[in-house]
């Protein structure tokens, strides 16, 4: 595991939602303050607001690859089928390791509890969950798309490429 995955993993164990641990993990390699990035990606936890809808992993991937590959120009379609692409390609990877992008799905709930106070962080919490081991292949898949968020760059990636690869 990369020492990114060991340090998303590590921000869930503290009480960071999902998509607080993908994408905080790598905060400082974007250039965002840890506080404004655990603010912007606080809603997507748990399915986004404990809907249980997409999991908050694939939400953290997706605000990354929002970085690298989001659009400025709301008229430039290109850039905003880039993005998509991009975007599709990471929750692909993800589907292909756990059969679903669904929160619920992946917790194995038939629909939301209907609550939108998270559970209490314990160790049965923690055993019962696959959340630690979706955060790491998050962070793996993140990883082989983007060498500029690895441990160590690719040799021969050299041309500063910020796009899904």
């Amino acid at each position: 595991m990369s020492k990114r995955g060991k340090k998303a993993e590590q921000l869930f164990r503290d009480g960071s939602n999902c998509a607080q641990a993908v994408f905080c993990a790598y905060a400082d390699l974007l250039g965002i303050e840890p506080e404004l990035a655990m603010r912007l990606s606080a809603s997507f936890g748990g399915g986004i607001g404990r809907l249980r809808e997409v999991c908050g992993c694939v939400s953290g991937m997706a605000m990354i690859a929002g970085y690298f590959t989001g659009s400025t120009d709301p008229a430039d379609q290109e850039a905003k089928a880039e993005n998509y692409r991009c975007v599709q390609e990471l929750a692909e990877k993800f589907r292909e390791k756990h059969g679903t992008l669904l929160c619920r799905e992946l917790l194995g709930l038939e629909r939301a509890e209907g609550s939108a106070v998270p559970a209490a962080r314990t160790a049965q919490y923690y055993a019962e969950r696959p959340c630690e081991q979706l955060i790491r292949d998050a962070c793996e898949i993140l990883e082989e798309r983007f060498a500029q968020l690895a441990d160590e760059p690719e040799k021969g990636d050299t041309d500063g490429n910020m796009g899904c690869v």
